[in-house]
Protein backbone atom coordinates (compact mmCIF):
# COMPACT_ATOMS: atom_id res chain seq x y z
CA UNK A 1 0.00 0.00 0.00
CA UNK A 2 1.11 3.42 -1.42
CA UNK A 3 1.36 5.67 2.30
CA UNK A 4 -0.35 8.86 2.25
CA UNK A 5 1.44 12.07 2.36
CA UNK A 6 0.18 14.39 4.36
CA UNK A 7 0.88 18.18 3.09
CA UNK A 8 3.93 19.92 4.64
CA UNK A 9 2.21 23.13 6.85
CA UNK A 10 4.66 26.01 7.85
CA UNK A 11 4.24 29.69 8.88
CA UNK A 12 4.23 31.98 5.90
CA UNK A 13 4.32 34.95 7.97
CA UNK A 14 3.87 36.61 11.20
CA UNK A 15 2.26 40.13 11.91
CA UNK A 16 1.40 42.05 15.05
CA UNK A 17 -0.23 45.36 15.56
CA UNK A 18 1.54 47.09 18.26
CA UNK A 19 -1.18 49.94 18.43
CA UNK A 20 -4.57 48.29 18.28
CA UNK A 21 -6.10 48.96 15.09
CA UNK A 22 -3.06 51.04 13.44
CA UNK A 23 -0.55 49.45 10.83
CA UNK A 24 0.92 46.41 11.04
CA UNK A 25 4.66 45.07 11.61
CA UNK A 26 5.77 42.63 9.48
CA UNK A 27 8.14 39.94 11.43
CA UNK A 28 10.71 37.35 10.74
CA UNK A 29 10.11 36.31 14.73
CA UNK A 30 8.28 36.65 17.13
CA UNK A 31 8.22 35.59 21.05
CA UNK A 32 4.87 34.59 22.45
CA UNK A 33 3.34 35.50 25.68
CA UNK A 34 0.44 33.99 27.59
CA UNK A 35 -1.38 36.56 25.63
CA UNK A 36 -0.09 36.35 22.51
CA UNK A 37 3.09 37.85 20.23
CA UNK A 38 5.45 40.46 22.32
CA UNK A 39 3.86 43.44 22.03
CA UNK A 40 0.34 43.42 19.68
CA UNK A 41 -1.98 45.36 20.77
CA UNK A 42 -0.37 46.25 23.52
CA UNK A 43 -1.19 50.04 23.02
CA UNK A 44 -4.41 51.53 21.89
CA UNK A 45 -6.40 54.75 21.40
CA UNK A 46 -9.86 55.48 23.60
CA UNK A 47 -12.16 58.46 23.14
CA UNK A 48 -13.00 60.71 26.13
CA UNK A 49 -15.23 57.89 27.44
CA UNK A 50 -12.28 55.65 27.69
CA UNK A 51 -13.63 53.47 25.02
CA UNK A 52 -11.51 51.92 22.00
CA UNK A 53 -11.08 53.38 18.64
CA UNK A 54 -10.91 51.59 15.99
CA UNK A 55 -10.57 51.34 11.52
CA UNK A 56 -14.56 50.76 11.76
CA UNK A 57 -14.97 54.54 12.75
CA UNK A 58 -11.51 55.68 11.76
CA UNK A 59 -10.17 54.63 8.68
CA UNK A 60 -7.08 56.89 9.14
CA UNK A 61 -5.57 54.73 11.38
CA UNK A 62 -4.55 51.82 8.94
CA UNK A 63 -2.58 55.08 7.57
CA UNK A 64 -0.35 55.94 10.84
CA UNK A 65 2.86 53.96 11.24
CA UNK A 66 4.56 51.89 13.63
CA UNK A 67 7.91 51.36 14.73
CA UNK A 68 8.63 49.46 18.07
CA UNK A 69 12.05 48.52 19.15
CA UNK A 70 13.50 47.81 22.75
CA UNK A 71 13.64 51.44 23.08
CA UNK A 72 10.42 53.56 22.03
CA UNK A 73 7.40 53.60 20.22
CA UNK A 74 7.06 55.46 17.23
CA UNK A 75 3.96 56.55 15.25
CA UNK A 76 4.33 58.39 11.91
CA UNK A 77 1.83 60.11 9.81
CA UNK A 78 2.08 62.75 7.28
CA UNK A 79 -0.40 65.17 8.83
CA UNK A 80 1.09 65.09 12.43
CA UNK A 81 4.36 64.02 12.00
CA UNK A 82 6.24 62.03 14.63
CA UNK A 83 5.68 60.69 17.83
CA UNK A 84 8.53 58.83 19.91
CA UNK A 85 7.56 57.16 23.50
CA UNK A 86 10.41 55.89 25.52
CA UNK A 87 10.45 52.25 26.77
CA UNK A 88 9.34 51.28 29.63
CA UNK A 89 8.59 55.21 30.39
CA UNK A 90 5.93 56.02 30.71
CA UNK A 91 4.51 52.71 30.53
CA UNK A 92 5.50 52.31 34.23
CA UNK A 93 2.88 50.43 37.15
CA UNK A 94 3.33 53.86 39.21
CA UNK A 95 1.91 55.92 36.10
CA UNK A 96 -1.57 57.48 35.56
CA UNK A 97 -4.53 54.97 35.29
CA UNK A 98 -7.51 54.58 33.52
CA UNK A 99 -10.57 52.79 33.23
CA UNK A 100 -11.23 51.39 28.91
CA UNK A 101 -13.70 49.50 27.69
CA UNK A 102 -13.36 47.21 24.35
CA UNK A 103 -16.94 46.48 23.65
CA UNK A 104 -18.66 45.21 26.80
CA UNK A 105 -15.52 43.74 28.72
CA UNK A 106 -13.71 46.85 31.04
CA UNK A 107 -10.11 47.10 31.34
CA UNK A 108 -7.57 48.90 33.60
CA UNK A 109 -4.87 50.81 31.46
CA UNK A 110 -1.77 52.98 32.12
CA UNK A 111 -2.43 56.78 30.55
CA UNK A 112 0.75 57.75 27.85
CA UNK A 113 0.63 61.07 28.86
CA UNK A 114 -0.65 64.73 27.53
CA UNK A 115 1.98 64.62 24.42
CA UNK A 116 0.76 61.15 23.41
CA UNK A 117 -3.27 62.03 23.85
CA UNK A 118 -2.35 65.79 22.40
CA UNK A 119 -0.63 63.94 19.16
CA UNK A 120 -3.47 61.77 18.93
CA UNK A 121 -6.41 63.96 19.26
CA UNK A 122 -4.53 66.08 16.51
CA UNK A 123 -4.77 63.21 14.60
CA UNK A 124 -8.49 61.96 14.78
CA UNK A 125 -9.74 65.07 15.64
CA UNK A 126 -11.45 64.72 18.38
CA UNK A 127 -10.32 64.70 22.34
CA UNK A 128 -8.37 61.51 22.45
CA UNK A 129 -5.86 59.58 24.97
CA UNK A 130 -3.06 56.80 23.84
CA UNK A 131 -3.23 54.07 26.61
CA UNK A 132 -1.02 50.85 27.06
CA UNK A 133 -2.11 47.42 28.54
CA UNK A 134 -1.53 45.91 32.25
CA UNK A 135 -2.34 42.66 31.04
CA UNK A 136 0.21 42.62 27.81
CA UNK A 137 -2.69 43.13 25.02
CA UNK A 138 -5.94 44.57 24.09
CA UNK A 139 -7.63 41.76 21.90
CA UNK A 140 -11.42 42.23 20.32
CA UNK A 141 -11.86 38.97 21.97
CA UNK A 142 -8.83 36.69 21.91
CA UNK A 143 -5.12 36.63 22.09
CA UNK A 144 -4.47 35.75 18.35
CA UNK A 145 -5.61 35.37 14.39
CA UNK A 146 -4.31 32.50 12.63
CA UNK A 147 -5.81 32.65 8.97
CA UNK A 148 -4.70 30.31 6.20
CA UNK A 149 -3.19 31.62 2.67
CA UNK A 150 -5.07 28.78 1.08
CA UNK A 151 -8.66 29.92 1.88
CA UNK A 152 -7.48 33.18 1.08
CA UNK A 153 -6.27 31.99 -2.11
CA UNK A 154 -9.97 31.03 -2.84
CA UNK A 155 -11.74 33.41 -1.65
CA UNK A 156 -9.48 35.56 -4.03
CA UNK A 157 -11.37 33.78 -7.41
CA UNK A 158 -14.49 33.45 -5.67
CA UNK A 159 -14.35 37.87 -5.31
CA UNK A 160 -12.24 38.29 -8.75
CA UNK A 161 -9.69 40.34 -7.40
CA UNK A 162 -6.40 39.25 -5.53
CA UNK A 163 -7.04 39.98 -2.12
CA UNK A 164 -4.02 40.80 0.37
CA UNK A 165 -3.58 38.83 3.91
CA UNK A 166 -3.28 42.28 5.50
CA UNK A 167 -7.29 43.21 5.32
CA UNK A 168 -7.68 40.35 7.47
CA UNK A 169 -5.28 41.46 10.16
CA UNK A 170 -3.78 38.10 11.04
CA UNK A 171 -1.08 37.24 13.39
CA UNK A 172 -0.07 33.93 12.07
CA UNK A 173 -0.38 32.95 8.27
CA UNK A 174 -0.17 28.91 7.95
CA UNK A 175 0.52 27.81 4.43
CA UNK A 176 0.44 24.33 3.40
CA UNK A 177 -3.44 23.48 4.04
CA UNK A 178 -6.21 22.99 1.51
CA UNK A 179 -8.73 25.95 1.41
CA UNK A 180 -10.49 25.87 4.72
CA UNK A 181 -9.09 23.31 6.65
CA UNK A 182 -8.77 25.72 9.71
CA UNK A 183 -12.54 25.02 10.12
CA UNK A 184 -11.09 21.24 11.47
CA UNK A 185 -8.53 22.49 13.07
CA UNK A 186 -8.88 21.85 17.32
CA UNK A 187 -5.34 22.82 17.80
CA UNK A 188 -1.95 23.58 16.07
CA UNK A 189 1.78 23.43 17.44
CA UNK A 190 4.77 24.99 16.33
CA UNK A 191 7.65 23.26 18.44
CA UNK A 192 6.72 23.29 22.12
CA UNK A 193 4.47 25.99 21.40
CA UNK A 194 0.77 24.62 21.73
CA UNK A 195 -2.28 26.90 20.35
CA UNK A 196 -5.95 25.84 20.65
CA UNK A 197 -8.44 26.82 17.92
CA UNK A 198 -11.30 28.89 19.86
CA UNK A 199 -13.51 30.02 17.39
CA UNK A 200 -14.18 31.46 14.13
CA UNK A 201 -13.24 34.86 13.44
CA UNK A 202 -16.68 36.89 12.64
CA UNK A 203 -15.41 39.59 9.91
CA UNK A 204 -16.28 43.68 9.80
CA UNK A 205 -15.73 46.60 7.78
CA UNK A 206 -11.99 46.76 8.28
CA UNK A 207 -11.65 44.09 5.71
CA UNK A 208 -13.20 46.36 2.96
CA UNK A 209 -10.41 48.94 3.32
CA UNK A 210 -7.35 49.30 2.29
CA UNK A 211 -4.81 48.86 4.51
CA UNK A 212 -1.87 51.46 2.83
CA UNK A 213 -4.17 54.01 2.07
CA UNK A 214 -7.15 53.31 4.37
CA UNK A 215 -9.90 54.06 1.49
CA UNK A 216 -12.55 52.01 0.76
CA UNK A 217 -11.78 49.34 -1.58
CA UNK A 218 -13.20 45.86 -2.95
CA UNK A 219 -15.57 43.95 -0.07
CA UNK A 220 -15.10 40.77 0.66
CA UNK A 221 -17.65 40.17 3.21
CA UNK A 222 -20.53 40.21 0.23
CA UNK A 223 -18.91 37.17 -1.35
CA UNK A 224 -17.87 35.55 2.45
CA UNK A 225 -21.56 36.11 3.16
CA UNK A 226 -22.25 33.38 0.15
CA UNK A 227 -20.76 30.69 1.54
CA UNK A 228 -19.07 31.64 5.32
CA UNK A 229 -22.48 32.86 6.99
CA UNK A 230 -22.19 31.22 10.62
CA UNK A 231 -26.22 31.21 11.74
CA UNK A 232 -24.88 30.69 15.59
CA UNK A 233 -22.20 33.53 15.41
CA UNK A 234 -24.49 35.47 13.26
CA UNK A 235 -21.72 36.91 10.92
CA UNK A 236 -19.19 35.73 8.07
CA UNK A 237 -15.97 34.08 8.92
CA UNK A 238 -12.42 34.08 8.31
CA UNK A 239 -9.54 32.87 9.87
CA UNK A 240 -9.92 31.24 13.66
CA UNK A 241 -9.30 32.83 16.86
CA UNK A 242 -6.79 31.22 19.04
CA UNK A 243 -5.64 30.40 22.82
CA UNK A 244 -2.17 29.58 23.82
CA UNK A 245 -2.18 26.63 26.08
CA UNK A 246 1.64 26.16 26.14
CA UNK A 247 4.86 27.48 24.95
CA UNK A 248 4.80 31.07 26.80
CA UNK A 249 8.56 32.88 26.20
CA UNK A 250 9.20 30.90 23.14
CA UNK A 251 10.04 31.92 20.02
CA UNK A 252 8.18 31.50 16.62
CA UNK A 253 9.43 32.08 13.39
CA UNK A 254 8.67 32.36 9.69
CA UNK A 255 9.24 28.89 8.24
CA UNK A 256 8.89 26.85 11.26
CA UNK A 257 6.97 23.60 10.70
CA UNK A 258 3.37 23.40 12.33
CA UNK A 259 2.17 19.77 13.44
CA UNK A 260 -2.18 19.90 13.15
CA UNK A 261 -4.39 18.09 15.39
CA UNK A 262 -7.78 18.09 13.87
CA UNK A 263 -10.88 17.81 15.40
CA UNK A 264 -12.27 14.21 16.19
CA UNK A 265 -15.26 15.19 13.83
CA UNK A 266 -13.05 16.08 10.83
CA UNK A 267 -12.26 12.90 9.33
CA UNK A 268 -9.15 13.27 9.42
Amino acid sequence: MIPVMRPTVTIDSLHVYPLKSARGIDLVRSRLGTRGLLHDRHWMFVDARGRFISQRTHPILATLAIRLDDHELELSHPNTGTLRIPLPEPFTLDGPRQRVSIWRREHEALDAGDTAAEYASRLLGAPTRLVSALEANFPDGYPLLVCNLASLKDLSERQGVNLPMNRFRPNIVLQGLAAWDEDRIAEIMIGEVRLRFVKPCTRCVITSLDQTTGEAAEDPLPTLKAFRYDNALKGVTFGENASVQSGSGATIEVGAAVEIIWKKSSGR
